[in-house]
Protein backbone atom coordinates (compact mmCIF):
# COMPACT_ATOMS: atom_id res chain seq x y z
CA UNK A 1 0.00 0.00 0.00
CA UNK A 2 1.38 3.41 -0.97
CA UNK A 3 2.28 5.68 1.93
CA UNK A 4 0.58 9.06 1.97
CA UNK A 5 2.62 12.22 1.64
CA UNK A 6 3.39 14.57 4.50
CA UNK A 7 1.59 17.83 5.16
CA UNK A 8 4.37 20.35 5.85
CA UNK A 9 3.74 23.81 7.30
CA UNK A 10 6.40 26.17 5.92
CA UNK A 11 6.43 29.29 8.10
CA UNK A 12 7.79 32.12 5.93
CA UNK A 13 8.10 34.99 8.38
CA UNK A 14 6.22 38.27 8.00
CA UNK A 15 7.37 39.34 4.54
CA UNK A 16 11.14 39.50 4.04
CA UNK A 17 12.37 36.38 2.19
CA UNK A 18 15.62 36.80 4.12
CA UNK A 19 13.75 35.75 7.25
CA UNK A 20 12.76 32.36 5.82
CA UNK A 21 14.57 29.69 7.82
CA UNK A 22 16.90 27.21 6.14
CA UNK A 23 14.46 24.41 7.01
CA UNK A 24 11.54 26.15 5.31
CA UNK A 25 13.70 27.08 2.32
CA UNK A 26 14.76 23.45 1.90
CA UNK A 27 11.14 22.30 2.11
CA UNK A 28 10.17 24.79 -0.61
CA UNK A 29 13.02 23.67 -2.86
CA UNK A 30 12.21 19.97 -2.49
CA UNK A 31 8.43 20.23 -2.70
CA UNK A 32 6.37 18.71 -5.50
CA UNK A 33 3.29 20.66 -4.43
CA UNK A 34 2.80 24.07 -2.80
CA UNK A 35 -0.52 24.96 -1.22
CA UNK A 36 -1.51 28.35 0.15
CA UNK A 37 -4.55 30.15 1.52
CA UNK A 38 -6.45 32.79 -0.43
CA UNK A 39 -9.10 35.03 1.06
CA UNK A 40 -11.32 34.87 -1.98
CA UNK A 41 -11.49 32.75 -5.12
CA UNK A 42 -8.71 33.72 -7.58
CA UNK A 43 -7.50 36.23 -4.99
CA UNK A 44 -3.88 37.12 -4.35
CA UNK A 45 -1.91 35.33 -1.66
CA UNK A 46 0.38 37.23 0.73
CA UNK A 47 2.23 33.98 1.58
CA UNK A 48 2.79 33.10 -2.08
CA UNK A 49 4.08 36.61 -2.74
CA UNK A 50 6.77 36.12 -0.08
CA UNK A 51 7.94 32.94 -1.79
CA UNK A 52 7.84 34.55 -5.22
CA UNK A 53 10.27 37.21 -3.97
CA UNK A 54 12.80 34.42 -3.24
CA UNK A 55 13.12 33.58 -6.93
CA UNK A 56 12.64 29.88 -6.21
CA UNK A 57 10.99 27.99 -9.09
CA UNK A 58 7.45 26.81 -8.49
CA UNK A 59 6.81 23.06 -8.31
CA UNK A 60 4.68 21.30 -10.88
CA UNK A 61 1.62 21.22 -8.66
CA UNK A 62 0.04 24.31 -7.13
CA UNK A 63 -2.92 24.20 -4.79
CA UNK A 64 -4.59 27.49 -3.81
CA UNK A 65 -7.13 26.88 -1.06
CA UNK A 66 -10.08 29.07 -0.19
CA UNK A 67 -9.95 30.45 3.35
CA UNK A 68 -12.50 33.29 3.29
CA UNK A 69 -12.15 36.15 5.77
CA UNK A 70 -15.39 35.59 7.62
CA UNK A 71 -16.32 34.91 11.23
CA UNK A 72 -19.32 32.77 10.30
CA UNK A 73 -18.40 29.44 11.95
CA UNK A 74 -20.67 27.44 9.64
CA UNK A 75 -19.14 28.95 6.49
CA UNK A 76 -15.61 28.54 7.88
CA UNK A 77 -16.18 24.88 8.70
CA UNK A 78 -17.48 24.30 5.17
CA UNK A 79 -14.42 25.93 3.57
CA UNK A 80 -11.95 24.16 5.91
CA UNK A 81 -13.56 20.84 5.01
CA UNK A 82 -13.35 21.58 1.28
CA UNK A 83 -9.68 22.65 1.60
CA UNK A 84 -8.88 19.52 3.59
CA UNK A 85 -10.51 17.29 0.94
CA UNK A 86 -8.42 18.95 -1.80
CA UNK A 87 -5.22 18.61 0.23
CA UNK A 88 -5.92 15.04 1.24
CA UNK A 89 -6.43 14.00 -2.38
CA UNK A 90 -2.84 15.06 -3.16
CA UNK A 91 -1.40 13.57 0.03
CA UNK A 92 -3.02 10.21 -0.68
CA UNK A 93 -1.17 10.09 -4.01
CA UNK A 94 2.02 9.91 -1.91
CA UNK A 95 2.92 13.55 -2.65
CA UNK A 96 4.15 15.86 0.13
CA UNK A 97 2.19 19.13 0.33
CA UNK A 98 4.05 22.22 1.56
CA UNK A 99 1.57 24.75 2.92
CA UNK A 100 2.81 28.36 2.72
CA UNK A 101 2.18 30.53 5.78
CA UNK A 102 3.11 34.15 6.42
CA UNK A 103 4.50 34.53 9.93
CA UNK A 104 4.54 31.37 11.99
CA UNK A 105 2.32 28.31 11.60
CA UNK A 106 1.55 28.17 15.33
CA UNK A 107 0.85 31.88 15.78
CA UNK A 108 -2.66 33.02 14.75
CA UNK A 109 -2.36 31.08 11.47
CA UNK A 110 -4.85 29.21 9.29
CA UNK A 111 -2.71 26.09 9.20
CA UNK A 112 -4.07 24.71 12.46
CA UNK A 113 -7.57 24.54 11.00
CA UNK A 114 -6.33 22.75 7.89
CA UNK A 115 -4.15 20.20 9.67
CA UNK A 116 -6.84 19.40 12.22
CA UNK A 117 -9.45 18.80 9.53
CA UNK A 118 -7.08 16.73 7.38
CA UNK A 119 -6.19 14.52 10.34
CA UNK A 120 -9.83 14.14 11.24
CA UNK A 121 -10.46 12.81 7.75
CA UNK A 122 -7.34 10.63 7.75
CA UNK A 123 -5.55 10.15 11.10
CA UNK A 124 -2.59 8.46 9.36
CA UNK A 125 -1.45 11.69 7.69
CA UNK A 126 1.89 12.89 9.04
CA UNK A 127 2.21 16.61 9.77
CA UNK A 128 5.46 18.56 10.12
CA UNK A 129 5.52 22.17 11.33
CA UNK A 130 8.53 24.34 10.48
CA UNK A 131 8.55 27.38 12.79
CA UNK A 132 9.25 30.89 11.58
CA UNK A 133 9.56 34.53 12.61
CA UNK A 134 6.29 35.94 13.95
CA UNK A 135 5.32 39.50 13.05
CA UNK A 136 5.74 41.06 16.56
CA UNK A 137 9.40 40.02 16.56
CA UNK A 138 10.05 41.52 13.13
CA UNK A 139 8.14 44.67 14.13
CA UNK A 140 10.23 45.09 17.28
CA UNK A 141 13.39 44.81 15.19
CA UNK A 142 12.09 47.53 12.87
CA UNK A 143 11.25 49.72 15.84
CA UNK A 144 14.72 49.11 17.27
CA UNK A 145 13.40 48.40 20.75
CA UNK A 146 13.00 45.11 22.64
CA UNK A 147 9.52 43.82 23.33
CA UNK A 148 10.57 42.79 26.81
CA UNK A 149 13.66 42.04 28.84
CA UNK A 150 14.61 40.77 32.25
CA UNK A 151 11.53 40.37 34.42
CA UNK A 152 9.38 42.29 31.93
CA UNK A 153 5.91 41.09 30.99
CA UNK A 154 4.49 40.88 27.48
CA UNK A 155 0.94 40.30 26.21
CA UNK A 156 0.01 39.63 22.58
CA UNK A 157 -3.64 39.61 21.59
CA UNK A 158 -5.87 40.35 18.60
CA UNK A 159 -6.79 43.99 18.16
CA UNK A 160 -10.42 42.92 17.94
CA UNK A 161 -10.36 41.93 21.61
CA UNK A 162 -12.97 43.68 23.73
CA UNK A 163 -11.69 47.16 24.67
CA UNK A 164 -12.39 46.66 28.36
CA UNK A 165 -10.27 43.52 28.30
CA UNK A 166 -7.47 45.32 26.42
CA UNK A 167 -7.58 47.93 29.17
CA UNK A 168 -6.98 45.23 31.77
CA UNK A 169 -3.96 44.00 29.80
CA UNK A 170 -2.63 47.55 29.67
CA UNK A 171 -2.97 47.69 33.47
CA UNK A 172 -1.15 44.40 34.02
CA UNK A 173 1.58 44.13 31.38
CA UNK A 174 4.62 46.22 30.58
CA UNK A 175 4.32 45.75 26.82
CA UNK A 176 1.13 44.94 24.91
CA UNK A 177 1.08 44.00 21.20
CA UNK A 178 -2.25 44.27 19.37
CA UNK A 179 -2.49 42.32 16.12
CA UNK A 180 -4.50 42.98 12.96
CA UNK A 181 -5.77 46.32 14.21
CA UNK A 182 -7.33 47.64 10.98
CA UNK A 183 -11.04 47.12 11.82
CA UNK A 184 -10.74 48.69 15.26
CA UNK A 185 -7.92 51.20 14.89
CA UNK A 186 -9.95 54.37 15.67
CA UNK A 187 -11.29 52.83 18.87
CA UNK A 188 -7.81 51.68 19.89
CA UNK A 189 -6.38 55.15 19.28
CA UNK A 190 -9.14 56.60 21.44
CA UNK A 191 -8.27 54.13 24.21
CA UNK A 192 -4.56 54.97 24.03
CA UNK A 193 -5.39 58.69 24.07
CA UNK A 194 -7.49 58.32 27.23
CA UNK A 195 -4.60 56.47 28.90
CA UNK A 196 -1.92 58.89 27.68
CA UNK A 197 -0.23 56.05 25.80
CA UNK A 198 -0.23 57.40 22.24
CA UNK A 199 3.39 58.57 22.48
CA UNK A 200 4.42 55.14 23.75
CA UNK A 201 2.90 53.22 20.84
CA UNK A 202 4.36 52.25 17.46
CA UNK A 203 2.41 51.03 14.42
CA UNK A 204 3.96 48.52 12.00
CA UNK A 205 2.35 47.35 8.77
CA UNK A 206 3.50 44.45 6.54
CA UNK A 207 6.87 44.14 8.30
CA UNK A 208 9.57 43.03 5.88
CA UNK A 209 7.46 43.38 2.73
CA UNK A 210 8.29 46.00 0.08
CA UNK A 211 5.25 47.96 1.33
CA UNK A 212 6.27 47.89 4.99
CA UNK A 213 5.45 50.95 7.06
CA UNK A 214 6.55 52.02 10.55
CA UNK A 215 4.64 54.91 12.14
CA UNK A 216 5.90 56.29 15.44
CA UNK A 217 3.38 59.13 15.64
CA UNK A 218 0.34 56.88 15.70
CA UNK A 219 -2.07 59.81 16.10
CA UNK A 220 -1.52 60.56 12.41
CA UNK A 221 -3.16 57.23 11.53
CA UNK A 222 -6.63 58.59 12.19
CA UNK A 223 -8.64 58.45 8.96
CA UNK A 224 -5.76 56.77 7.10
CA UNK A 225 -6.27 53.43 5.34
CA UNK A 226 -4.15 50.68 6.86
CA UNK A 227 -3.45 47.13 5.75
CA UNK A 228 -4.96 44.03 7.33
CA UNK A 229 -1.48 42.83 8.37
CA UNK A 230 -0.76 45.60 10.83
CA UNK A 231 -0.05 45.80 14.56
CA UNK A 232 0.49 48.18 17.43
CA UNK A 233 3.25 47.83 20.01
CA UNK A 234 2.37 49.67 23.22
CA UNK A 235 5.22 50.19 25.69
CA UNK A 236 3.08 50.71 28.77
CA UNK A 237 6.06 50.65 31.13
CA UNK A 238 7.40 53.90 29.68
CA UNK A 239 4.29 55.76 30.85
CA UNK A 240 4.91 54.55 34.41
CA UNK A 241 8.51 55.74 34.68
Amino acid sequence: MQQSGRLIAASLGPGDPGLITRAAWQALEQASCWAWPVGRRDGESYALAIVQRTGLPQPARLLPLDFPMTRDPVALARYWHAAAIQTLAVLQEGVDVVFLIEGDASFFATFGYLSQTVRTLDPTIRVTVIPGVASPLAAAALEGEPLCAGEGSLAILPGSTDLERIGRFLDEFQTVVLLKVRPVLPALLDLLTRRNLLKHAVFVERAGAPEERVVRNVAELRDQPVHYLSLLIVHVDRSRS
